[in-house]
């Protein structure tokens, strides 16, 4: 199995990036699939999680500016992501967990202008 989260990039205040979350040997309907970010200093903190039955969640700060989504067809997940802040600024990783838990390698967002 392996993850790969791509997406990231270098955008200003207010801009929008969609991440993307793809897989090998592994079909995300059947797992809850999540988004979560690491700023220098910090913890790995949950951004966004969509379960395999469709139901999503959010953190506080991103709530009414992110979008998760699911295309099963596809079989990718996607972090829809904007009125960006400084704040928003981390490594963004996808994480796929069921019986087992998968990660993603990272992908870098900066937010700046």
């Amino acid at each position: 199995v392996e993850i790969v989260d791509s997406g990231g990039g270098l955008v200003q205040p207010g801009g929008s990036l969609r991440l993307t979350c793809s897989g090998s040997a592994i079909f995300f309907a059947q797992y809850t699939t999540s988004w979560y970010r690491q700023s220098p200093g910090k913890e790995r903190e949950l951004v966004a999680a969509i379960t395999g039955d469709g139901e999503v969640e959010y953190a506080d700060a991103v709530k009414g500016r992110f979008i998760i989504s699911r295309d099963n067809r596809k079989n990718m997940v996607y972090l829809q992501m904007n009125s960006l802040k400084p704040e928003d600024t981390a490594v963004y990783f996808c994480n796929a967990r069921a019986i087992r838990m998968y990660w993603g390698q990272g992908t870098q967002v900066t937010v700046s202008s």
